[in-house]
């Protein structure tokens, strides 16, 4: 920088005991810059998938159409809604999404109509985009419970296998959140129909027939 008299210098190491790692300048009140891994994730219904690691800033606009595409991939389908901040609502992706079936839950580009939306419909606008904080939520998740901000790997394809193993975990977590409530409901509905069954013997009078099935008398 002093010999060709510039105040820039590309892919600089900032850390030498992780050089591909890159400062980002992202301009929120906590840090101006930041450093680490910028991952580009998607959420269905509580399971998050990594779409891409990069140690370099980038738009995350540019990652849509492969979540879409991996998407189809893994559920034979095309999402119904899309939800998304407004890095990746910009024109060239709303005419995708259009296309492809997918509704946009976001603001409209251009100016605010001059009609209000009926109740409804803003009940229902206001509901879907609050479904957006799940996966920010996924990154407090991660951050908080699995130290997915305290990466300590050296080298760069080592902290991307633990990045992804964090969200493997998180997905576990999820998976066996689902199987615990499914088995409690389904204990609790053997013991009401044990109970059910218990009530009737005691109720009715039962008989044999063929000896297959019983039928109250």
């Amino acid at each position: 920088m002093c010999r060709n008299k510039i105040h820039k210098c590309n892919d600089r190491i900032v850390n030498i005991y992780q050089p591909y790692v890159r400062p980002m300048v992202r301009g929120k009140d906590s840090a101006d810059v930041e450093f680490g891994a910028k991952n580009n994730i998607s959420e269905v219904e509580g399971f998050v998938r990594c779409n891409h690691i990069g140690w370099n800033n980038y738009d995350e606009g540019d990652d849509l159409k492969n979540q879409v595409e991996d998407f189809i991939k893994l559920y034979g389908c095309y999402p119904e809604l899309f939800l998304g901040d407004s890095r990746y609502l910009n024109r060239e992706n709303r005419q995708y999404l259009k296309e492809k079936g997918i509704r946009v839950v976001g603001k409209p580009l251009g100016r605010p109509p001059k009609q209000a939306l009926p109740g409804y419909r803003k009940y229902k606008t206001r509901k879907e985009q609050k479904m957006r904080n799940h996966v920010e939520g996924k990154f407090g998740q991660g951050k908080n419970g699995y130290n997915l901000n305290q990466i300590r790997a050296r080298r760069q394809d080592t902290s991307e296998s633990w990045i992804s193993a964090i969200l493997f975990v998180m997905n576990l977590t999820k998976l066996m959140k689902i199987v615990v409530g499914y088995g409690n409901f389904l204990i609790l509905f053997v013991r009401r129909y044990l109970r059910t069954i218990f009530s009737l013997e005691v109720k009715y009078d039962w008989i044999q027939v063929d000896n297959k099935r019983l039928v109250p008398a």
